[in-house]
C-alpha cells in the first residue's frame, strides 16, 4: 500500500494568530514546504458524522483574495459533490449561487 503524507506548520504569533502558513507533501513534486495565505481543511469524522475543520489565513491574507478564495473553494467543491455523488442538479444549483456570489463579491470568474 502506498502513503502519504501531507504536512502543515504553521507560525503564530503572541496572540495565536496565523503569521505563516507552510505546507508540504512526499506525494509533491515539490519537495519545498510552501507558503499560502490561508487554508481550509474539512475531515469526515465517521464515528459521530460531523465534520471536523481548521479554517485559517495569515494577517496577510488580503480580503480581494479571500474571496476570490472562498468562489473557488465553492465552485471545487460543487465538482467534488458531482464525481463522489452525481448528483447533478444540485451541483447545478451550487453553480448558479456561485455565480451569484462571484457578481456581488465583484469577482471575475
Amino acid at each position: 500500500m502506498k502513503k502519504a503524507e501531507i504536512k502543515l506548520t504553521v507560525e503564530l504569533d503572541d496572540n495565536n494568530v496565523p503569521e505563516t502558513i507552510m505546507w508540504e507533501s512526499t506525494d509533491s513534486q515539490n519537495k519545498e514546504a510552501m507558503q499560502v495565505k490561508a487554508m481550509l481543511l474539512s475531515l469526515w469524522d465517521h464515528n459521530y458524522q460531523q465534520a471536523l475543520r481548521i479554517d485559517l489565513w495569515t494577517k496577510e491574507m488580503p480580503v480581494d483574495e479571500m474571496k476570490v478564495f472562498f468562489h473557488q473553494t465553492l465552485m471545487t467543491l460543487g465538482d467534488t459533490f458531482l464525481r463522489a455523488t452525481g448528483e447533478k442538479n444540485i451541483v447545478e444549483d451550487l453553480r448558479d449561487y456561485c455565480a451569484h456570489f462571484a457578481e456581488k463579491m465583484e469577482i471575475k470568474a
